[in-house]
């Protein structure tokens, strides 16, 4: 299948042609909230509809203050805020693209003390208890949408999103779960549905022939939730009230589901986004774990939808749709959805950006021009800092040469890739080795760079991205064999026995326990797996370890409190269903034949073991640096060589990227 011809054939939306299926997908980014801003969103998008996608959507704008996501303004409800919102629009449609605001009535996900919904029931991800909106509030709200669609249209949207799904007000007041109403908003399905119906009728109403996009939830994945069949009604309903397009979305925000994070296997949700389409006559757009040129053609081309939304695939690579257009799908920065700069950001109150293309969202710190003069450049270290400086600088048309001492470049990114779950990381390094072909650099692996080498070739630059050694145990008997470091146990290089003891309970030692846990050996969880093991069609079915596992720290508290924001708990709940122990507050002793000797707070303790894997922090790999800056060479040193610490791709990436570009 060429996906060229799939995802580049035009479609109609209502009245307005789309030049490619591949949609923008909302998703908020810290930008909102601050009109000062606005001209940093415009080219943000703007570099999207350049790189091809057909539509593009904004993040949520409230219709009202109670709407809010946040306690700080994120509104479009007066007229004096249009101009602010050309900001956004002019550039999107100067590259060519079409775009539509997505409106988002926060409900009770609303992180501020104003919070309504139908029913005075507090989220269980928030602090406050929502106010009962009242009848009159009801109708209220529902003119306040209409009013900011028209605005939306007044600033040059091409229409609008109304987020109807993942648990916002408008899922509220669907759902059994939440709405308990017993006037004519709650009830029968009927009633339920009033609220969503007379919206899509009020903005269509202000709007005339803009386009109407309607974010339904295609699997709701909450106790009290929509059934497939009363989904399918509202899908009905809303196209019969004016609706032009139904963007799917998968299950509510407070669900105990993994939906968007790498270890949902891709395009795990198809099967409900197709039910939808079997209903409806208008376009049907998919969503969720959508991350590959030929898995979005798929979807297509078999009928299951007529557009695929890609938020976080086009954070990872801008030009997806043109890479497709031009034949080379293997050159698609790949999205890992790790959420680390995206998802996570936005919950920390940053700004969004991409972990993998740190160019996100900040267009304006990067240029594409050619570099003035030609340097020759040379990198020590193909880890992801480094693949970072070389494919900028080799953009810039600098002569790049990257060497790597081991037989393949990725560094940690390599090892990363081996965990369950992150399996998206070695898609990743594929794409960043036909990247750096494209760009012409000259990939030398296996080789262990000599200093005086670099001096005689005489290299204009030297950046040094050597990255980390793992630390072994400083205590007796901390040489045993069975002592290894977590890079040994990931790259296959040690046998590990049935009895394991993990040192560390940082995210390697999480990732290391989930990898020897469930030794998956590099196979990708299929749907079924998934489905079976998070109790999507039943009851979770939970598996049996692989190996009895202990994880001992020496700080006190509980584990896991530096993983992300958005994916951590998928590892606990995976760690603790697989029954892996973990000791809080030790102090390592010995080891000896018969294991690793603690002390706690109130006891002594013998962990027996086989393998005993060290995964107690790094230290910078700099020797490299200090040998050329003694030679006389002006050196740079990123990523994990300049600064150890907690392992952060994210860092490393940024730091690569950005001096790199700036050469």
């Amino acid at each position: 299948m060429d996906a060229r011809s799939v995802l580049l054939d035009p479609t109609l939306v209502g009245t307005v042609s789309l030049k490619s299926r591949i949609v923008m997908g909302s998703m908020h980014t810290g930008l909102e909230c601050h009109p000062e801003r606005f001209d940093e969103l415009g080219r943000f998008y703007a570099e999207r509809a350049r790189g091809g996608a057909g539509l593009i959507v904004t993040g949520g704008f409230a219709p009202n203050f109670a709407g809010r996501m946040k306690n700080e303004p994120g509104t479009f409800e007066r007229p004096e805020q249009v101009a602010d919102h050309k900001k956004i629009v002019d550039p999107v449609h100067a590259a060519g693209g079409r775009i539509l605001l997505q409106i988002l009535h926060a409900g009770r996900y609303g992180y501020h003390p104003a919070v309504v919904a139908p029913s005075p029931i507090k989220s269980p991800i928030n602090r406050d208890v929502p106010a009962e909106l009242t009848s009159d509030q009801i109708q209220q709200t529902i003119r306040d949408y209409a009013t900011t669609a028209k605005l939306a249209v007044e600033a040059g949207y091409d229409g609008v999103e109304i987020m109807g799904s993942e648990g916002y007000l408008i899922s509220e007041f669907l759902a059994p779960r939440t709405n308990h109403r017993s006037d004519e908003w709650g009830g029968s399905l009927e009633n339920r549905g009033r609220f969503p119906i007379s919206v899509v009728k009020a903005v269509r109403a202000a709007i005339g022939d803009a386009i109407i996009s309607y974010r339904i939830s295609a699997l709701e994945l909450v106790d009290g939730g929509l059934t497939q069949e009363e989904t399918l009604w509202l899908a009905k309903e809303v196209e019969r009230a004016g609706a032009d397009c139904l963007s799917t979305g998968i299950g509510w925000h407070e669900a105990v589901v993994p939906t968007i994070a790498g270890p949902v296997p891709h395009t795990a949700f198809i099967e409900s986004t197709r039910r939808l389409k079997e209903v409806v006559g208008i376009p049907v757009t998919a969503s969720n774990r959508i991350n590959l040129p030929e898995d979005a053609a798929r979807v297509i081309a078999d009928g299951s939808a007529d557009l695929v939304s890609m938020a976080r695939p086009l954070l990872a690579d801008a030009a997806f749709v043109n890479k497709v257009a031009a034949g080379r799908p293997d050159l698609v920065n790949v999205c890992i959805a790790c959420n680390q700069a995206c998802l996570d950001h936005y919950f920390t109150d940053q700004v969004i950006t991409c972990l993998v293309n740190p160019r996100a969202a900040r267009e304006n710190d990067f240029t594409d021009a050619p570099a003035a003069a030609k340097k020759r450049v040379a990198v020590v270290g193909a880890g992801v800092a480094g693949m970072a400086a070389a494919l900028e600088a080799g953009r810039r048309g600098h002569h790049v040469t990257l060497f790597e001492a081991a037989p393949r470049i990725g560094g940690q990114f390599a090892l990363a890739a081996v965990i369950p779950g992150k399996e998206d990381y070695g898609l990743s390094l594929k794409s960043y080795e036909a990247q750096l072909t494209d760009a012409g650099v000259e990939v030398k692996t296996g080789i262990a760079v000599d200093p005086e080498t670099l001096k005689r070739e005489n290299f204009d630059e030297v950046i040094v991205s050597t990255g980390v050694t793992p630390r072994l145990i400083d205590i007796p008997g901390g040489d045993d064999p069975r002592v290894v470091s977590y890079s040994k146990v990931l790259d296959g290089s040690v046998n590990v026995g049935d009895r394991v003891v993990i040192i560390g309970g940082g995210g390697i030692g999480h990732d290391v326990a989930l990898f020897l846990a469930m030794e998956t050996n590099g196979r990708r969880q299929t749907r079924e797996e998934f489905f079976a093991r998070w109790g999507i069609d039943g009851k979770p079915k939970t598996h049996a370890a692989k190996r009895q596992i202990t994880m001992v720290k020496r700080s006190p508290g509980v584990f896991g409190r530096t993983l992300g924001k958005s994916t951590g708990w998928i590892l606990r709940q995976e760690l603790k269903d697989l029954k892996v122990r973990q000791i809080a507050e030790a102090r390592y002793l010995k080891i000896s034949g018969e294991g690793l000797h603690i002390a706690l707070p109130d006891r002594t303790e013998i962990l027996p073991a086989d393998t005993i894997v060290v995964c107690a922090g790094q230290d910078s790999d700099r020797g490299v640096a200090d040998r050329i800056a003694a030679n006389g060479q002006t050196v740079h040193v990123i990523g994990g060589a300049r600064l150890a610490g907690e392992l952060d791709a994210k860092r490393a990436i940024y730091e690569g990227a950005i001096l790199g570009n700036r050469i």
